[in-house]
């Protein structure tokens, strides 16, 4: 019901990233990009609505934050470019400097809700992603960017934050690199997407367990701190105590190479499929 909708939006979100224009350019027509589509998508859900709980969530926790997430970090590069400081580099680097506290005070705050989403849990996902419970709030509140109650839960908003500063993340990260070089072309804004880890934190830990185990880089001399360092970058994520969650996953009455193992079948299903076409 809502793929044609995310996957248009994708595609013309991409080209404003990729555009050759201003940050602050980018983040306008981003703005406009995602109220236009959280409007179509609330006016498919205001006609069609639900037909089951689970739909419900997997629309207020996977789909809604989509564009929802987008338009908190537009917003937000928007601020930041209008606020930071014209003249001065030193200046600059204090008022990105800021903006990093605040991004840290706002993970500290909510440290709860984020454990419970980057593990993957979903035990209080029908207090979290649906409408009935959209009057408990049992994490702290968070200044709205869009707000239609109808259309909302108690936790979407958070979450498409949390999504939302790690974009932010890296937006000041690039910002921070051009400015402490004096050659402004070798740190000239990155072409590709950025990219976000969205799977489980465990899952990560055990593709980093994995690779180390099986030596394949820098030849087997790169140890778990080094790998896990690249991957945090590379992913713009936090790993807390990745000994204890490798100690969680040895410590499984179930398979301890779940996420492994679900990489190796939907990679032979998709090899299956296309060899069927």
């Amino acid at each position: 019901m809502f793929e044609k909708a995310i996957e248009s939006f994708n595609a013309v979100c991409n080209e404003i990233l990729d555009a050759n224009e201003t940050m602050q350019n980018k983040a306008c027509n981003g703005i406009v990009l995602c109220n236009k589509t959280l409007t179509n998508l609330k006016e498919i859900v205001d006609k069609n609505d639900f037909n089951t709980v689970p739909e419900e969530i997997d629309f207020f926790k996977n789909i809604k934050p989509v564009p929802m997430s987008l338009l908190i970090y537009f917003t937000e590069v928007r601020s930041c470019e209008l606020r930071m400081p014209k003249a001065g580099n030193t200046y600059k680097v204090q008022f990105f400097q800021k903006e990093l506290r605040k991004i840290n005070k706002f993970f500290y705050r909510n440290a709860d809700f984020v454990h419970y989403m980057e593990q993957g849990y979903c035990y209080l996902d029908h207090q979290f992603f649906t409408r009935n419970h959209r009057d408990n709030f049992p994490f702290t509140p968070m200044t709205d960017y869009y707000q239609f109650p109808e259309f909302s839960t108690s936790q979407d908003m958070l979450w498409a934050k949390v999504k939302a500063m790690y974009r932010f993340i890296h937006y000041i990260r690039q910002a921070l690199k051009r400015l402490k070089v004096d050659d402004s072309e070798i740190f000239e804004e990155k072409k590709h997407k950025v990219l976000v880890w969205t799977g489980p934190k465990t899952a990560l830990t055990e593709l980093i367990y994995a690779l180390f185990s099986n030596g394949t880089i820098n030849h087997g001399a790169a140890d778990i701190n080094t790998i896990t360092a690249s991957f945090e970058d590379f992913f713009n994520i936090k790993l807390d105590n990745i000994y204890k969650t490798y100690t969680e996953i040895k410590a499984r009455k179930s398979s301890k190479t779940k996420f492994l193992e679900e990489l190796t079948l939907n990679l032979q299903q998709k090899m299956s499929r296309e060899d069927q076409e």
